[in-house]
Parts: structure tokens; sequence; C-alpha cells
């Protein structure tokens, strides 16, 4: 997931998806062994960018 694409959901859309994430890194993470470490990398990514979105929007920080 880009992160113009993550600037384009909602705020409400935005909880879920994290939440979501979140409960899906848990579960990559047991299966790491079988399917590599990418899958976890992706996810870890796609939630850092979710974050700071969170924290500019927060901070009232403007994209350039």
């Amino acid at each position: 997931m880009k992160f113009k694409e993550i600037e384009k959901l909602g705020k409400t859309e935005l909880e879920k998806k994290l939440k979501d994430l979140k409960l899906e890194l848990v579960k990559s993470k047991v299966n790491v062994s079988k399917t590599g470490s990418a899958k976890v990398k992706g996810i870890k990514k796609i939630i850092a960018r979710i974050l700071t979105l969170n924290n500019q929007d927060k901070l009232g920080i403007e994209k350039k």
C-alpha cells in the first residue's frame, strides 16, 4: 500500500487498517520460518506509513 493510497483513507478506515495489519503481523511472525521475513518487513513498512500520517495530522505538519 502506497502512501498516497493511505492519505485517501478516512480516519476510521486508517484505525481499522492499522488494527488489521497489527493482527496480520502477529500471525506472520508465527509463520516466518515457513514463508520468510519479506512479508513481515512489508507489513511493518505499511504500519510505519500509517503511524507517520497520524503523527503528521496530530502535529499539523503539511506535506510539501
